[in-house]
C-alpha cells in the first residue's frame, strides 16, 4: 500500500522577499543530504523519483514544492526515516547542524562537463542577471501591493468590535481544547499552505486538510481579525503541549493562513482568495468575522473606496506573477544549457547511491 504524500511549501515568493521556512522542516531530522549544483542537472528529478520510490514502498512522505517552478519540487522528507533530500541552491536557506554527520552534501556538479559550459559563459551570465531582475521586479511589486492592502485593512480595523473579536478567540479556544493539556513540549512546523508562483496562486488546502475530523473556514475582510484569531490558537495548542503546523501567508510571511493540529484531527483556515473554499463535509463549519467583527454596513460604505484598492491591488499582483513567470522563462533557458553539458548517468549513480544508504537507514530502524 502506497504512503500518504502531505503537500506544502518551505520557501515563498513573497511581499518581503524570498522567505525560507527550511530549517523547520528538517528540524530533528538524522540525515539530510543537501543537493548542489547548476539548473538542469537534475535536483528537482532526483527529489521527485526517491519521494515516489519511497511513497510507493509505503512511506508516508511530505513532499516540499517549488515556488518558482510550478511541477519541480524543492525537497522530500521521509518522517519515519528521519531523513529528508533537498535542494540546496539559492535562494533556499539550509543552515547545516553537523555537517558531515546529519548534513550530506551531493555535488551534481561533479557531472558537469565544465568546458562546454565554459564555451558559453556570457550566455549564462546574462541570464542570471536577467532571472535576478526580474525577481527584484516581482518583489517590488509584491511590497507595493502589501502597501495598497494595508489600505485595505485599514477601512475595517476602524470599524473593528475588537472585544466581540476576544470574545470570538476565547469560546474558540474552549470549543477546540476544553481542559486538555499535555505535559511535553510541543513540536511546531512552520510553512506555506500556498505560494505565489509563475503560474499564478497555488495551494494545497485539500491535502493539507485531507482526513482531518473537523475544518473551520475562517471568513471575513482584509483586516477583520483572521491571522491574530490563529496567531492566538497557536500560542495557546503550544501552550497545551500540542503539536502545531503554522503556515504562513504566502504573500505576507508575517501573517498566518492555517493552524492544523493534528493530534486533534482539526484545522482552522484563513478561507478568503486566493484560497477560498466552501463546506463539503458534514462537520465543515463556518466562522465568518466580518459577520461578527465588524460594524454592518461597512461594505457598502465604503464601496467606491474599496472598489479602488481592490483594483490597485489586484494590477500589482498580477505584474509581479509576470515577472515571476519571466524569471521561470529565463530559467528554463539556463536549465536547457546546463542539462546539455550534464552527464545524466553520473546522476543517476548518486540517486542510486543515496537510496542505498536510506534502505541502510530504513534496514537499521527494523
Amino acid at each position: 500500500m502506497a504512503g500518504n504524500v502531505l503537500n506544502f511549501y518551505a520557501g515563498g515568493n513573497t511581499a518581503r522577499g524570498f522567505v525560507s521556512l527550511f530549517d523547520s522542516s528538517l528540524q530533528g531530522l538524522d540525515r539530510v543530504y543537501i543537493l548542489i549544483g547548476g539548473p538542469g542537472t537534475g535536483k528537482s528529478g532526483i527529489i521527485q523519483e526517491i519521494g515516489d520510490e519511497l511513497a510507493s514502498a509505503g512511506h508516508d512522505i511530505w513532499s516540499i514544492h517549488c515556488a518558482s517552478d510550478n511541477g519541480s519540487l524543492d525537497g522530500v522528507i521521509v518522517p519515519a526515516l528521519s531523513v529528508a533530500i533537498v535542494d540546496g541552491t539559492a535562494p533556499r536557506v539550509i543552515e547545516p547542524r553537523l555537517p558531515g554527520v546529519v548534513e550530506q552534501y551531493v555535488n551534481l556538479g561533479e557531472a558537469w562537463d565544465t568546458a562546454r559550459l565554459g564555451e558559453r559563459k556570457s550566455e549564462i551570465a546574462s541570464l542570471y542577471a536577467g532571472i535576478r531582475n526580474a525577481y527584484e521586479r516581482a518583489y517590488d511589486g509584491f511590497a507595493e501591493a502589501l502597501r495598497i492592502h494595508d489600505e485595505w485593512e485599514a477601512i475595517y480595523i476602524g470599524k473593528m468590535n475588537f472585544q466581540a473579536a476576544d470574545e470570538l478567540t476565547a469560546a474558540f479556544s474552549r470549543e477546540l481544547f476544553g481542559d486538555r493539556k499535555r505535559d511535553r513540549k510541543s513540536r511546531i512546523d512552520r510553512r506555506f499552505l500556498g505560494a505565489a508562483t509563475p503560474l499564478g496562486a497555488v495551494d494545497f488546502v485539500p491535502n493539507l486538510t485531507e482526513g482531518l475530523a473537523k475544518r473551520y473556514f475562517i471568513k471575513g475582510r482584509a483586516g477583520s481579525g483572521k491571522s491574530t484569531l490563529l496567531k492566538k490558537l497557536a500560542a495557546e495548542a503550544v501552550d497545551r503541549g500540542f503539536d502545531v503546523e503554522i503556515y504562513h501567508c504566502g504573500f505576507d510571511p508575517n501573517s498566518l493562513d492555517m493552524v492544523v493540529l493534528r493530534e486533534l484531527g482539526i484545522a482552522v483556515f484563513d478561507s478568503t482568495a486566493p484560497h477560498e473554499y466552501f463546506p463539503d463535509r458534514p462537520t465543515d463549519e463556518i466562522v465568518d468575522m466580518y459577520e461578527r467583527c465588524i460594524e454592518p454596513g461597512t461594505d457598502e460604505a465604503y464601496a467606491e473606496a474599496l472598489d479602488d484598492i481592490k483594483e490597485r491591488y489586484s494590477a500589482r499582483m498580477k505584474a509581479s506573477i509576470a515577472c515571476l513567470a519571466e524569471a521561470k522563462s529565463l530559467h528554463d533557458e539556463l536549465k536547457r544549457i546546463y542539462a546539455a553539458a550534464t552527464d545524466f548517468g553520473a546522476v543517476e549513480r548518486m540517486k542510486r547511491r543515496i537510496l542505498r544508504e536510506i534502505a541502510g537507514l530504513s534496514a537499521a530502524r527494523g
